[in-house]
């Protein structure tokens, strides 16, 4: 569904005018869909039908606690990689036990508070942390339920920054290890094995990568089987692509129908760790054009949102699709480079791109539900934007705007 138009040359997103939050809230904003973030993710609630599953946000793409409340309201549990993401989990309702620990660093002091809240299970990444675990839960006198990622080696083909099944890569256990750690780990009285997890990469647009790594984690499974080790669920990440330009990626469903075809007649838990394709066609920036700088070889499109707003482009060198706000009729427009504010030639938003627009005009910046404002910073002292919730004609402010005094209160002159 079609949830960002043009109705009489004026953008709307829902039943919202664009032009009118952008007057009433300032910009720039980020604007959410309530409509497109529930179909997004009852489309993989849907495709799961009786199969016994759990979906679980991962909070890094979008982590406002509005956002998350509206998720865990759906039924969604949560992958975190952050103590600091396990509390805002618990601030917006999420239930502890609907939470899978990510990530490759974490600290003694998050892996205690995560012991206490009750977290499903924490996702180990190496022998070091699989012992700080084991001590920990000693000294609490507790036991955690664990899952080893584990790294297939396989290639998302996907941006390399955000590739993450590699054995060059940072992330997981490196597949000659897996075995010899679950043994270590049954031996524990303090660690419950509870499953096998893999997450090979972001932004994939191709099914067969994933199913190649469901199918060597399927394989290992048998292999931990024969030596007497249970595996309750599997665990196999997100990674979902959307089309940010125009791209053509897998539907949820037809994402989770191979899955659960490769599965067989295996009947264990599925955990899925979805972000990007719940939210991030959802989301929009909304930008005001403060200059039009003709240079000799370029022109300038110098806009008030920054890549401290949205840094992927500077980041990854992506693609968001831009769209004016007000239509016009008579203009064919011309060929721009989309900029910001910030004092860095990395700091574009787009670039060669054809717009009608003059100085005061809006401009909203498309794909931006996901790793936009979780990703944002206070570079050149730029307070973070308001984020916006609509529903319909209603809009909600979920989040007021940074003022600059905020920024250095908390700092002290000796």
């Amino acid at each position: 569904m079609q949830y960002c138009c043009y109705k009489k040359n004026k953008l709307y997103f829902e039943d919202t005018s664009l032009l009118s939050l952008a007057e009433e809230f300032g910009t720039p904003c980020y604007v959410y869909s309530k409509a497109a973030i529930t179909q997004s993710f009852k489309e993989y609630k849907n495709a799961f039908g009786s199969r016994s599953h759990l979906i679980c946000f991962a909070v890094k793409a979008n982590s406002n606690i509005a956002i998350l409340n509206l998720l865990s309201k759906l039924g969604s549990g949560f992958d975190i990689v952050s103590g600091g993401e396990l509390q805002r989990v618990i601030a917006a309702g999420g239930d502890p036990k609907k939470v899978v620990f990510s990530g490759i660093g974490k600290t003694k002091e998050e892996i205690k508070f995560a012991l206490s809240v009750g977290i499903y299970c924490f996702n180990v990444e190496s022998y070091g942390e699989l012992d700080c675990i084991e001590d920990v839960c000693k000294q609490l006198n507790k036991t955690a339920n664990i899952s080893l990622r584990v790294n297939p080696d396989v290639d998302a083909k996907t941006h390399p920054y955000i590739s993450t099944g590699l054995k060059e890569n940072k992330f997981g256990i490196p597949w000659k290890d897996a075995i010899p750690m679950y043994k270590k780990a049954k031996e524990s009285m303090h660690l419950k094995i509870h499953g096998i997890d893999c997450h090979i990469g972001s932004q994939m647009l191709d099914k067969l990568p994933f199913i190649d790594s469901v199918n060597r984690i399927l394989r290992l499974s048998d292999d931990l089987q024969k030596i007497g080790i249970k595996i309750e669920n599997f665990d196999f990440g997100g990674g979902l692509g959307i089309s940010y330009e125009n791209e053509i990626p897998p539907k949820p469903k037809d994402w989770v129908d191979s899955l659960i075809k490769a599965m067989g007649d295996k009947t264990n838990r599925i955990l899925l760790e979805p972000g990007r394709s719940i939210t991030g066609l959802a989301g929009i920036i909304l930008t005001k054009v403060e200059y039009i700088k003709k240079g000799e070889d370029k022109n300038f499109l110098i806009v008030d949102a920054a890549m401290n707003d949205l840094v992927r482009p500077a980041l990854y060198q992506s693609y968001h699709q831009m769209k004016e706000v007000i239509k016009p009729e008579d203009s064919e427009g011309q060929i721009f480079e989309v900029v910001g504010p910030i004092c860095e030639t990395g700091d574009f938003l787009g670039k060669n791109r054809k717009l009608a627009l003059k100085q005061g005009d809006f401009l909203a910046i498309m794909g931006a539900g996901a790793y936009a404002m979780s990703m944002a910073s206070n570079y050149n002292s730029r307070g973070r934007a308001p984020e916006i919730l609509i529903e319909g004609g209603t809009s909600t402010l979920i989040k007021k705007r940074e003022k600059p005094e905020e920024l250095f209160n908390d700092e002290i002159i000796p």
